[in-house]
């Protein structure tokens, strides 16, 4: 009989478990709708301001503005976008996994000299690295409380000024760009100086702007007002992506749990079904001692 207890526990407990991660699966859903919305709703925008840049950058010969002055890396940034929350599958270890690739290949000799700093978005990443001893500027952790452009932005200028006083020569951006509930592909890109890939992205094609004031105003304009529009698409992509995990995770823990208690049900019938067998065996035999008596 302690062992049809300790079954009978074990079912109750993850039946428990079953029922939260039903929950937190439509939570996440709930949560995933109006983060899909934000993210659609940010992508045209910040695809047309990258196209109209390019074509203004494109015909245009030099620049003052500091965002697109290539200088040798010595000093760099990465910003490593996550979530302050886990239970999302692989969702944060795969950010950080892709920014220590990224340092590991691309700037093994800055990192060596101490020459690489971490902007961490999400408690996730700001704990991994802080516990490993990485140089990691500021906590951001609170902005998912509040996650609005003007938030965003604050991180943003703050990191451009670093830029633009010469504190790092390059920033590099790693996030979960959000294609659907499941799929999230991890991307790693360079955020500053801005990329003449980027500046010519759309140079094949030519398109006349009537300028209002000159081209060169424009651009220097342009420019920061884009850095901050794809480090905020950055943290709605990644934000958007988190839901999506976490949905999928608690969708397939609530699978396994189903396939547990199917397996727990059977052990405990079968215990049950050897212990009425025994109590039977055992009833036979002493009647059968008493009549022979």
């Amino acid at each position: 009989m302690a062992n049809l207890k300790e079954v009978r526990n074990r079912i109750a407990s993850v039946s428990s478990t079953q029922q939260i991660t039903k929950a937190m699966k439509m939570v996440s859903a709930a949560k995933l709708k109006r983060a899909t919305n934000a993210i659609v709703q940010l992508r045209p925008y910040a695809n047309k301001m990258k196209e109209i840049l390019a074509n203004l950058s494109a015909s245009l010969e030099e620049s003052n503005s500091p965002f697109i002055q290539e200088r040798e890396p010595v000093r760099v940034l990465v910003i490593a976008v996550s979530s302050n929350r886990g239970l999302a599958g692989a969702f944060n270890m795969n950010v950080i996994k892709t920014t220590n690739n990224l340092i590991a290949e691309k700037y093994p000799e800055q990192f060596r000299k101490g020459n690489v700093q971490i902007v961490a978005i999400g408690k996730k990443v700001q704990d991994f690295y802080e516990k490993r001893n990485y140089k990691v500027i500021g906590n951001n952790n609170e902005l998912y409380n509040a996650l609005t452009f003007q938030n965003a932005s604050k991180i943003t200028e703050d990191i451009m000024t670093g830029f633009a006083n010469g504190d790092y020569d390059r920033v590099e951006l790693v996030y979960n760009q959000f294609k659907n509930a499941a799929v999230q592909i991890l991307t790693s890109e360079q955020l500053l100086p801005v990329p003449r890939s980027v500046q010519s992205v759309v140079s094949r094609v030519s398109v006349d702007y009537i300028l209002e004031p000159s081209q060169e105003e424009i651009v220097e304009q342009l420019i920061p007002k884009s850095i901050k529009t794809q480090v905020y698409k950055a943290i709605l992509d990644s934000h958007a992506s988190e839901h999506g995990a976490r949905m999928t995770a608690m969708d397939k823990a609530t699978e396994n749990a189903g396939d547990l208690l199917k397996a727990l049900k059977l052990s405990y019938n079968q215990a049950r079904q050897a212990a009425i067998t025994t109590e039977l065996t055992e009833i036979v035999s002493g009647a059968a001692a008493l009549s022979n008596a």
